[in-house]
């Protein structure tokens, strides 16, 4: 496959963020290769200009040294919003790492979401930062459903790196995002990734934009037993499937030792050992609830 890469000037590399777990966000490039079929940052196709398939294209910034970096001192900056820090241009243009060397020394936390494991070239630098997270995208240890859904690198190049920034001290997340009904199995990718985790994150399959169709389309085709299941779910609107894996999820977690949340306090705790669990199914609950937090002083 063919990508379309260039460079573009940007003024500002560092935006506020409207995210309750950060407080700017950082994303060096314009598009992604990994090509996620769920990707919800597929709308940025509107913005970037291109007529290519989105997963075919990526921008990759230019920005004037960051201002007074000390200024961001207290705040967090997340990697990255809309695109992911580490696919495979980061080894040859190292934007991302350009920004880390930017904002080093500085005072500022950092995390960062990848499904790469390019992330281990900067582990020198990351973990001098306080505070520092890194999540990995895993929502199957099914091999061959997670080539049908993106082009990162493989579920064991994912849970290799996240061993070794857990190993170096460095706060790890488990994010098993998206659950896909009656594919994704949780309970045992939290089985294989408590030893080398924080925290676990859950988020649920939600289904919108032009990559709606194509997933049901896909399901219908792949797993026909399951298309009663998701047009309940994405056509009807019933929730009851998450009710009942949130149940699951509970009773699990507690038969296994592991602390289980509906919120995102886990973000305060100290390093948790085991892993903290934490439930984003019910979106339209907990996002009002964490800004609410975060404007009183609570979540960062």
């Amino acid at each position: 496959m063919t990508i379309a890469l260039k460079e573009i000037t940007v003024k500002n590399i560092l935006t506020k963020s409207n995210l309750p777990v950060a407080d700017y966000s950082a994303n060096p490039y314009v598009g992604c290769v990994h090509a996620c079929r769920y990707c919800y940052a597929s709308f940025m196709k509107r913005f970037a200009n291109h007529p290519e398939p989105w997963g075919t294209f990526v921008d990759v910034k230019q920005w004037p040294p960051v201002s007074r970096p000390e200024k961001f001192a207290g705040k967090e900056i997340f990697f990255s919003s809309v695109t992911d820090p580490y696919q495979p241009p980061e080894k040859r243009y190292r934007r991302t790492r350009a920004l880390l060397e930017q904002m080093q020394g500085s005072g500022c936390s950092i995390s960062i979401a990848t499904k790469s494991d390019l992330v281990l070239r900067d582990l020198d630098i990351i973990k001098t930062f306080p505070g520092a997270r890194v999540s990995w995208s895993i929502n199957t240890l099914d091999n061959a459903f997670q080539r049908d859904m993106d082009k990162a690198v493989s579920i064991e190049r994912r849970f290799a790196a996240m061993k070794a920034f857990h190993e170096a001290g460095v706060r790890t997340t488990c994010f098993i995002s998206p659950i896909f009904p009656g594919i994704t199995d949780p309970c045992a990718i939290i089985r294989r990734a408590k030893s080398q985790c924080n925290l676990v994150w859950l988020e649920n399959l939600n289904l919108r934009g032009g990559f709606k169709k194509d997933i049901l389309d896909y399901i219908a085709a792949r797993y026909p037993a399951l298309s009663g299941l998701y047009e309940s779910i994405y056509v009807r609107g019933d929730k009851g499937y998450w009710t009942e894996m949130d149940a699951e999820l509970r009773a699990f977690t507690r038969k296994e030792g592991l602390p289980y949340v509906r919120d995102d306090d886990s973000l305060q705790r100290p390093f948790a050992a085991p892993p903290v669990v934490v439930n984003y199914f019910f979106h339209e609950e907990i996002v009002p609830s964490a800004k609410k937090a975060q404007k009183a002083g609570g979540v960062r």
